[in-house]
């Protein structure tokens, strides 16, 4: 049985830039939920596309719009926390966009506790640009998360890791490709209670994963590691990985 007394806020946040071509459908995937009490919110870095015109076409449904230039992607999210008012975060990016009309309605009937959890997750599908179903992500959220999951990899997908606003602090402008990554285990670190929904939250754009900054930010996913989970364990960990890749060949 679900607990009917809660009733949580959620502040989904989408950062855009030139988003013209793919902004539309994930403002709808906010928009069409039936679940009612969130807010959305758009940060926009100064587009010049057709960016601002969809945004001003959807302008009644979207709770606040800041337009302004940025100093990059981690910059613009810091500043949607600062805007956010409800009781969970979720960053969508332009193009990504929740799997269900009613996922925000079935993750709040998924908490049986009495009191709201410090972490939502779950899983993610990979879609292509017609919004089909590609594959689920590679990496698979796992039963029980805690901010040691991470020694594996990024787990859960950051638009799949929904945080209690209270516990999110900024991101770390210091990483340019992977905040995300030291932001989620920097909250999970200071929570009690992650609750898994046990359900697909997101459809995520499958952009090729190998994109021209995939190297510098595994660099940097190395460094956080490093700096959670001690030098010599992520080196031996990282190792394993290749040996893995290697024998799969």
């Amino acid at each position: 049985m679900h607990n009917t007394r809660l009733h949580p806020k959620f502040s989904i946040i989408t950062v855009t830039y030139n988003a013209g071509a793919t902004l539309e459908d994930t403002i709808q995937s906010v928009i069409t939920q039936t679940y009612r009490n969130l807010e959305y919110i758009i940060i926009d870095g100064g587009s010049k596309d057709r960016t601002l015109e969809i945004i001003e076409q959807y302008r009644p449904h979207i709770h606040k719009v800041v337009c302004e230039p940025d100093k990059g992607l981690y910059d613009a999210m810091n500043k949607g926390i600062k805007q956010a008012t409800g009781d969970y975060i979720c960053f969508l990016n332009a193009g990504d966009e929740l799997h269900e009309d009613d996922t925000l309605l079935l993750m709040v009937h998924s908490i049986t506790e009495s009191t709201l959890p410090d972490v939502l997750y779950g899983e993610t599908a990979i879609v292509d640009e017609e919004g089909h179903f590609v594959r689920m992500r590679r990496l698979s959220a796992p039963e029980h998360l805690t901010w040691k999951s991470f020694k594996s990899g990024m787990l859960v997908c950051h638009q799949a890791f929904f945080a209690r606003r209270d516990l999110a602090e900024p991101f770390d402008l210091r990483y340019r490709f992977s905040a995300d990554f030291d932001w989620c285990i920097r909250i999970m670190k200071k929570s009690q209670t992650l609750h898994n929904t046990h359900l697909t939250l997101i459809d995520y754009l499958n952009e090729g994963m190998t994109t021209r900054n995939h190297k510098a930010s595994l660099k940097e996913r190395f460094r956080i590691m490093c700096k959670y989970y001690g030098y010599i364990p992520t080196v031996l960990r990282h190792l394993g990985f290749a040996v893995r890749a290697i024998t799969k060949k």
